[in-house]
């Protein structure tokens, strides 16, 4: 079976690794000249790819952000910057063969159904590569091709801009700070890398604003007793308090967590429907820069004049040189038709997130287009690990009408994270990545690692979920899981302790508080296993 992968970043990379476990034959086309996406620096702005700038840093550590068979090395950072990160992929690539299955420079023009598709599933698949076009024939297609590379910059919705007489642009043509020297900067929009350009342009700008009209709770990479935010945040004991209290009480206890390391009402950034609780914005030093002055937070904007903005709820005007508009990135497949992938309001209309739901046969998917509270390159791994199997036909999708109606409810509802354009993409990460491991035979089960293997039970449950957890049994599963899930606080410590102590401490965080809960939380405990 002939799959085509579209493109080799985080996500081309592990389609392809997943179809080869699976006995598949992929091509990966890759339209720029090397692996990685996203994380491949590039000093320019590449058309058609994502662009970071290069101080660009991880939100999830290390071992909650790997590929479940393929630890990160333990002298690596836990929390990784870009070129390391981009290291990861390439041994990643190395170890599992992976570059003889990509083609640089192919462009995919464009994607179609061939006229037997109904019977025979098969696309016929049109790419370019040094203004030459050529056709191929694919038994199903993997599109990996991300969201990062379309700014959203709707400025019709900035009154005034157009008599704005400084310079503007969109978060996607930033690459170093040199630009803001001596200048006013308003950043407007307050997700990460809005506000990782705030504080890189307030160590020399002459003044820097963020205008957000929603606020936003704001995390530390460092949390809980300094250690990593996600692998306190996402454990099974953690997701199954969250997801079994009743909505009120889970938001006030989530609430009062974000407010421990200090108060966002105070700091003017208290989302404005705090009762909802939304995707946080990951950032270590925005709040000691609000304390020193150096960045200002100010609500939506009003209207922009010839050198000033108006803020709402603020009569006075403020002088500004430069505006970076943090605006998003439209959802965009400039090689499908609409009606393979239909995209309204940056939602594409898939089931779980991967399927269209109206294909006469599942042989089309899309990777990586959610937005998990934590690492996205496990949950990619686990679509793809699904969508493998679904192709051969060792699983099986719903009837259309099931998975239009799942589509058409997320998209109604209101989502716990809180009211946004995108929001039917965000998602609790455990939650989606224990369902999909269902669909597949991988997710594992505590109950019985706690009568065959206690020690490994314990830590699943009460410890972080990392991707190992989904490599213990089923189809893929790797000899190497078990170690890897009880040494992963010894890679995540190894980094960090070049000092060593004459006087030890446990490496495993907030254990009496796991054995007092371990007696409080055996009867909710069974009903959730």
């Amino acid at each position: 079976m002939r799959v085509a992968v579209v493109g080799a970043g985080v996500g081309g990379l592990t389609a392809t690794k997943c179809c080869l476990d699976e006995g598949l034959e992929p091509t990966c086309f890759e339209q720029s000249q090397d692996i990685g996406g996203v994380w491949r620096y590039t000093e320019h702005v590449e058309a058609g790819r994502a662009s970071l700038y290069p101080s660009v840093i991880s939100n999830t550590s290390k071992e909650m952000s790997a590929f479940s068979d393929f630890p990160y090395p333990e002298d690596f950072p836990v929390f990784l910057p870009n070129a390391r990160l981009l290291d990861y992929l390439r041994r990643y690539a190395e170890h599992f063969g992976l570059q003889e299955h990509i083609q640089f420079g192919t462009t995919v023009v464009s994607i179609r159904k061939c006229p037997d598709f109904a019977t025979t599933g098969q696309w016929d698949v049109v790419t370019e590569v040094d203004g030459k076009q050529t056709s191929h024939i694919f038994d199903a297609v993997m599109v990996c091709s991300g969201n990062f590379y379309e700014p959203c910059l709707p400025l019709h919705c900035f009154p005034g801009i157009e008599r704005f007489q400084g310079k503007h642009f969109h978060s996607r043509q930033y690459k170093h700070p040199d630009v803001f020297q001596g200048k006013r900067v308003l950043i407007v929009g307050m997700g990460n890398s809005g506000v990782d350009i705030a504080v890189e342009a307030s160590r020399v700008a002459a003044k820097v604003t963020i205008s957000t009209s929603r606020g936003s709770w704001l995390l530390s990479r460092v949390f809980h007793h300094g250690y990593p935010w996600d692998m306190v945040f996402n454990t099974r004991l953690k997701s199954l308090i969250r997801n079994s209290l009743p909505g009120p009480l889970s938001w006030r206890l989530i609430n009062h967590s974000v407010n421990q390391w200090f108060n966002h009402e105070n700091y003017g950034l208290q989302p404005e429907n705090s009762c909802l609780v939304r995707e946080p914005v990951l950032n270590d030093d925005l709040p000691s820069y609000i304390l020193t002055g150096r960045i200002t937070i100010k609500p939506g904007v009003k209207e922009f004049k010839q050198n000033s903005v108006v803020f709402h709820n603020c009569p006075e005007e403020e002088p500004i040189d430069i505006i970076v508009f943090c605006t998003g990135y439209n959802v965009s497949f400039p090689f499908l038709e609409e009606a393979v992938v239909k995209v309204e309001n940056k939602h594409a209309s898939l089931y779980k997130y991967v399927f269209p739901t109206h294909l006469e046969r599942p042989t089309l998917a899309v990777l990586g287009l959610i937005k998990p509270l934590g690492a996205i390159m496990p949950v990619i791994e686990m679509q793809a690990r699904w969508v493998t199997r679904v192709f051969k036909g060792l699983c099986q999708l719903p009837p259309q009408s099931v998975m239009e109606k799942e589509v058409n409810e997320k998209k109604n509802q209101v989502r716990r994270f809180g009211l946004s354009f995108d929001e039917v993409l965000k998602t609790d990460c455990l939650v989606y990545m224990d369902e999909l491991a269902s669909f597949i035979g991988a997710k594992p089960s505590v109950l019985g690692l706690f009568c065959r293997d206690p020690q490994l039970a314990f830590t699943i449950f009460f410890g972080p979920c990392s991707p190992y957890q989904y490599r213990l049994g089923g189809p893929g599963r790797w000899e190497g899981a078990r170690r890897a899930i009880l040494t992963q606080w010894d890679r995540t410590l190894k980094p960090t302790r070049t000092r060593v102590p004459t006087s030890k401490s446990s490496s495993c965080p907030s254990l009496l508080t796991v054995v007092g809960l371990l007696l409080l939380l055996a009867a909710l405990v069974l009903g959730f296993l």
